[in-house]
């Protein structure tokens, strides 16, 4: 059933105002073939038949797999404390905190998200409130074309292509240009950005450069050369963005440390669980001379007329009701929540515990290379990486599939999210963490290694048969 609150004759008194016959006119300029049509929708069952046909449904997600998955989420053991608190009633449904005299537990949580991200970030200012890692990097690409008075940012193709095409989405709106640089294709460097590429295209003075966007780990789960991307892009006039890993930040140099104006990533991996892609939490930060031009929320700490500490919103940055064309992001749902869990994470382990998340990741990932080549499947790159790497296997999305079948996740085959890029065609993206356990490692290996010498076929086909 349709509710308005307007009769039939309030909208045909509306139309006429505007000097259109219907309401579909509003709509002229969108090809008839993309508008919303009705809903296709079964005939009504019983609430007691629904709840069953639901359930069934339900019961086709796959929970029970042994799971490599990496390629930007990341499975980590997150600490009850951090779900406890996070159901509070005063924190779990909280809205957007524009009144501070009310507000000021949210007020307050987002400070404290703001304040461990700079640290671990090793940035002056951070933001609140993005979306996740892909529209927290767009925002940040956009920044350097603001800051800049420029139209143009080079994005390594070692960002994730998810990030990649949000900032061509971004990009495209605004008539801005967003070109790759390339990976370097063998060599001890292979499967990194290109930094004989980078100079070249930087080296560009008809079309200068705004930003250069560069991930550490990139999606391929290597180790760049930050400060050197940093350091020929700031002498071409540029500003360097960081897309981090926020765990990995833990025993990697911050973008801080070398010099990076921006870094943007996904906070998931800090206490947000597996979710179908969200809701996730976009981190942004930057050095204090861009804060001007940063998206988002930023929250102060100060003092009442009583001399108390008190929270403020210090910027808002997004206001369309405020400054309209020149607002610098369009950001309105509030990410508090999962800004608080990412906080709560971050408190509950300290500096000590979040090191130990990132070296037992790392540790288990070299267990897993070893295991993985014994197999028959050995890395595709060379250089170091950190708990994320890419492995050379055969029709590799055919043996995802029947690993499948094995109750094993075997990350994600390249090919699938990297296409154009044929050298990885056979590639599988497999990564662990802390919660990667040996036995789970051992059985990973043994079933790809009876998959590549051709009994797995068998045993997969046999089990269905026995289903």
């Amino acid at each position: 059933m349709t509710y308005g609150p307007h009769t039939a004759e309030d909208r045909a008194q509306m139309l006429r105002a505007i000097g259109v016959d219907s309401v579909d006119d509003l709509f002229a300029d969108i090809p008839a073939s993309l508008r919303s049509s009705g809903l296709d929708l079964p005939a009504p069952e019983a609430e007691v038949d629904l709840a069953a046909r639901l359930s069934e449904l339900a019961a086709c997600n796959r929970v029970d797999l042994m799971s490599f998955l990496g390629a930007g989420a990341y499975r980590h053991f997150t600490p009850p404390v951090v779900d406890q608190l996070l159901l509070r009633s005063e924190f779990y449904t909280a809205y957007t905190p524009y009144q501070p005299e009310i507000s000021q537990g949210t007020l307050q949580t987002i400070y404290e998200y703001q304040s461990l991200m700079a640290e671990l970030t090793g940035m002056d200012v951070v933001s609140a409130s993005h979306y996740d890692g892909a529209t927290a990097t767009a925002e940040a690409a956009l920044m350097t074309c603001r800051a800049t008075h420029r139209e143009r940012v080079l994005v390594s193709r070692g960002v994730h292509p998810h990030y990649r095409q949000t900032i061509c989405t971004y990009f495209a709106g605004a008539s801005l240009v967003a070109d790759d640089i390339p990976l370097v294709a063998d060599g001890p460097d292979a499967g990194t950005t290109d930094l004989a590429a980078l100079e070249r295209l930087l080296a560009d003075t008809d079309h200068p450069v705004a930003g250069v966007v560069v991930a550490n780990p990139n999606f391929l789960g290597l180790l760049e050369p930050m400060a050197e991307i940093g350091r020929l892009t700031h002498a071409a006039g540029a500003l360097f963005v960081s897309v981090v890993e926020p765990v990995s930040l833990a025993v990697l140099a911050s973008p801080g440390e070398y010099g990076a104006d921006i870094a943007a990533g996904d906070g998931q991996p800090l206490g947000i669980p597996l979710a179908y892609g969200g809701p996730y939490l976009g981190i942004l930060a930057c050095r204090e001379a861009l804060v001007r031009g940063i998206p988002g929320r930023l929250v102060g700490m100060t003092a009442d007329i009583d001399g108390k500490r008190a929270f403020v919103m210090t910027l808002r940055a997004r206001e369309q009701d405020i400054r309209r064309d020149k607002a610098s992001s369009n950001i309105c749902t509030n990410q508090a929540l999962c800004a608080l869990a990412a906080a709560i994470y971050l408190g509950a382990l300290g500096p000590h515990g979040l090191r130990d998340v990132a070296a037992l990741g790392a540790a288990r990932a070299s267990e897993l290379e070893t295991a993985l080549a014994a197999a028959g499947a050995p890395r595709i790159h060379p250089g170091p990486y950190l708990n994320e790497f890419a492995v050379r296997v055969p029709d590799a999305a055919a043996v995802h599939s029947r690993l499948i079948g094995r109750g094993i996740l075997a990350g994600v085959p390249l090919a699938r999210l990297l296409p154009d890029e044929p050298t990885l065609a056979d590639g599988l993206l497999v990564c662990a963490t802390e919660v990667t356990t040996q036995a789970e490692i051992a059985a990973f290996a043994a079933a790809l290694g009876d998959e590549l010498a051709g009994s797995g076929r068998g045993a997969t086909k046999q089990r269905g048969a026995d289903r």
